[in-house]
Order: structure tokens, then sequence, then C-alpha cells
């Protein structure tokens, strides 16, 4: 019962950390034409560039995501009670059935796109248009 309470925290830290990643995708653009501050914040933007950073190079050494090893390891031997319903909802949401070779491309082209919003949307000021 433990592992399973466990496993059910690791999916939805790794929920949170995707909705954080694709959020940063869409918003940092937006918010860089709108001329939202918290899309220029360093932090947020190192932790985002971090964490996707971390999710190509682990595709690119052809492993899973540290998150979905731990998860896979806590509910693998446990042949009780199907998951409730949220659980199976967000494991369909985020477990695609691909080959392994789709995610690290996806994973790269993601990472790299993020590495040109570091350079046309940088960190901590704004562009000259909108100070002027």
């Amino acid at each position: 019962m433990a592992d399973s309470a466990i496993a059910e925290s690791i999916l939805a830290l790794h929920l949170v950390i995707i909705v954080f990643n694709v959020a940063g995708l869409i918003l940092i653009p937006l918010g860089a034409r709108a001329g939202w501050r918290i899309v220029r914040i360093g932090w947020l933007r190192f932790l985002h560039l971090g964490l996707l950073a971390v999710v190509a190079g682990q595709a690119l050494a052809g492993r899973a995501c540290i998150l979905t090893i731990w998860q896979n390891e806590l509910t693998g031997g446990i042949a009780a009670a199907p998951p409730p319903l949220i659980m199976r909802w967000v494991d369909r949401l985020i477990y695609w059935n691909l080959p392994f070779w789709c995610f690290t491309v996806l994973y790269c082209a993601v990472f790299l796109y993020v590495v040109a919003l570091s350079v046309f949307v940088p960190f901590g000021r704004r562009d000259k248009q909108a100070r002027g």
C-alpha cells in the first residue's frame, strides 16, 4: 500500500514537471511579446532549461526518465486492484506508445527550442523596444 501511494506521488510530481515544461514552451514567447516580466525571471528560466536538458540527456543516453523508472519499480510487482481512475487518465496522457527514438528526437528538438528561446528572449532584461 505504501508503494502505491509513493508511486502516485511520483506520478503527480511527473505531471507537474511536464505541465511546467510545456507551459514554458508556450508562455515564454507569448509573454515576451506581451511584455510579461515573469518570462524573464532567471531562476525560472534556468529551471526550465535544466529540466529539459536532463530529459534530453537521459533520452540521448537511452534511458527513460528517472521518475518513470521509479514509478515502474514501485508499481511493477503490485497485483492488487487496478489503479484509481485519475491515475489511469494521467498515465494515458503522459505515457505514449511510441518507439523510444521518437521521444529522443522530440526531447532534443524541444531542448534546442528552449536554448533558442534563451537567445531570443534573454533572461532578466527586456528587449530594446519595451524600454523605449
